[in-house]
């Protein structure tokens, strides 16, 4: 594995789904307030090198009307939603300059404005954290993929329902498509 290197003028922070709905479920194999406090870090790093950070929540909208159903073998349980289950926690922000993106399935690119934004500000390369690996992060990593954009993962600020599901998208599918680091490497790397 080779150092890595970061052009803070063309990198942005992505964080996935931090908000206290998700964050309340328990992931594994990281707890989710490590995942939390690597996020953090990550993104004050970000803030403090001039690198955007990017927030992105997914809620439906208030009638719920746009909220996902397909016939599937495994039925997604959201169960009961309070009313501040939406909300990023409060150790991400938003702070002064971040961007937050509302999205209203499982990855941040399709029907936001997250390319346009990342676009607009010439960045190719995005740093990808958040919970749940295996859903929200790899859903936007493989469309950024798509897009041609460069990523560099996160491992120890992602988590999964499960180590399996998150393990399964940091052994087979990250590696293919991005960088995989520690928030130690990444953060090492931007200063």
């Amino acid at each position: 594995m080779d150092n890595l290197t970061v052009d803070k003028s063309r990198t942005a922070l992505v964080v996935i789904d931090l908000q206290k709905g998700i964050v309340g479920m328990p992931p594994q194999p990281y707890a989710a307030a490590e995942v939390v406090r690597n996020a953090a870090a990550l993104a004050e790093a970000c803030r403090t090198s001039g690198v955007p950070v990017f927030l992105v929540r997914v809620t439906p909208s208030p009638d719920g009307k746009d909220a996902l159903h397909p016939k599937a073998d495994i039925a997604m349980q959201m169960g009961a939603r309070q009313p501040d289950w939406a909300e990023l926690v409060p150790e991400m922000g938003p702070k002064p300059g971040d961007i937050v993106i509302t999205k209203r399935q499982w990855g941040a690119f399709y029907g936001t404005e997250l390319d346009l934004e990342l676009r607009r500000r010439g960045i190719q390369t995005i740093v990808l954290c958040g919970i749940s690996t295996n859903i929200g992060v790899e859903s936007t990593a493989r469309f950024a993929y798509e897009y041609g954009y460069d990523q560099v993962f996160a491992e120890d600020a992602c988590a999964a329902r499960s180590a399996e599901e998150h393990n399964a998208a940091f052994k087979t599918v990250f590696p293919r498509i991005g960088l995989v680091r520690k928030t130690a490497e990444i953060i090492s790397a931007l200063s």
